[in-house]
């Protein structure tokens, strides 16, 4: 029988939702911070006090019962409120005032993260940003968990319940060693890249799959183009592997002048009217009602882009 006079915490939530979303107690205790008899302690309490059973427990896997379905999106609505209504009152102080928690894709993060920091300091001065920097799958599964607030990552992310706004266009560039044929031209066309042996990131990084697509794009076979065998997790590993002449790679435009000023290694554009870019913009929770603060932190981030690009003489294409 339902203890009617029962009031489950936004903790006890937190926790139910967390293990519904990873099917994993070790998994959940991890992402929430806390240890494992700690989170069974709460599901309990919560399972108690509804006098229900919300979550099946196994030593092999962990099931959500068909009450505990049906009672997810509430618990993730009002987990969500509970955020709205901080977020409300943060905003009585004005616009990103204190905590943001923001995620940022590696391929963002080294090159225009400190010029958006020096604009945030500068144009909110109350804002306590903290980052993240992990990517995309991983930080959209926070955003859903509320442990961000928002992304900066490669549009589109096309994942349910979150919204997203393109903010930049970025343009790739080819990077060869120095002694390369293509080093220093300016009229490549895709089918340039069938000549290449193409290093890559390592699975999971959004810029290896937009490589994989553009090879796509050119009727290029992605498994002949590129390497199989010589993997890395930073774009600045890969620029070492192509100065050693293990073969080329293509850059986000931002990362242009970090990267590609030093000995070894040259760059080479595709001609005007080829696209080849990327897109890149803010991911938030569609139920957030923080959108307008968003919109906000969108323009310091397209300030931010132009910046670093305009500091080594390149050009910055900017969503309207």
């Amino acid at each position: 029988m339902s203890n009617k006079e029962y009031r489950p915490t936004l903790s006890q939530l937190r926790t139910f939702v967390t293990i519904a979303e990873n099917r994993h107690f070790g998994t959940a205790a991890a992402k929430l911070g806390i240890s494992q008899p700690s989170l069974s302690q709460a599901l309990s309490a919560l399972e108690s006090g509804l006098c229900m059973q919300l979550i099946e427990r196994s030593t092999r896997k962990v099931i959500v019962t068909s009450t505990g379905q049906d009672l997810l999106p509430y618990a993730k609505a009002t987990l969500d409120a509970a955020d709205a209504f901080l977020a409300r009152s943060r905003g009585a102080h004005g616009p990103l005032h204190g905590a943001l928690t923001i995620g940022v894709i590696p391929t963002v993060a080294p090159y225009v993260l400190p010029y958006l920091l020096g604009l945030m300091q500068e144009t909110y001065p109350d804002l306590e940003p903290r980052i993240i920097e992990d990517q995309t799958a991983r930080l959209v599964n926070m955003l859903r968990e509320g442990t961000l607030d928002v992304a900066i990552i490669a549009t589109p992310a096309e994942a349910v319940g979150i919204s997203e706004r393109t903010l930049y266009h970025e343009q790739f560039v080819v990077v060869v060693p120095e002694d390369h044929p293509l080093a220093g031209r300016n009229d490549l066309k895709l089918d340039a890249l069938n000549d290449l042996n193409l290093l890559l990131l390592e699975d999971g990084h959004c810029l290896h799959d937009q490589i994989i697509d553009l090879c796509r794009k050119a009727e290029i076979n992605p498994t002949e183009a590129t390497t199989a065998i010589t993997r890395a997790s930073s774009l600045t590993t890969i620029m070492q592997l192509v100065v050693a002449g293990m073969g080329a790679t293509l850059a986000p435009l931002s990362a242009v002048g970090p990267e590609c000023h030093r000995d070894g290694v040259a760059t080479a554009r595709f001609a005007p009217g080829i696209t080849a870019e990327r897109h890149i913009g803010l991911a938030f929770r569609a139920s957030t009602s923080r959108e307008e603060e968003f919109e906000l932190l969108g323009e310091l981030v397209k300030k931010a882009y132009a910046q670093a690009v305009e500091a080594f003489g390149e050009e910055a294409v900017l969503e309207a």
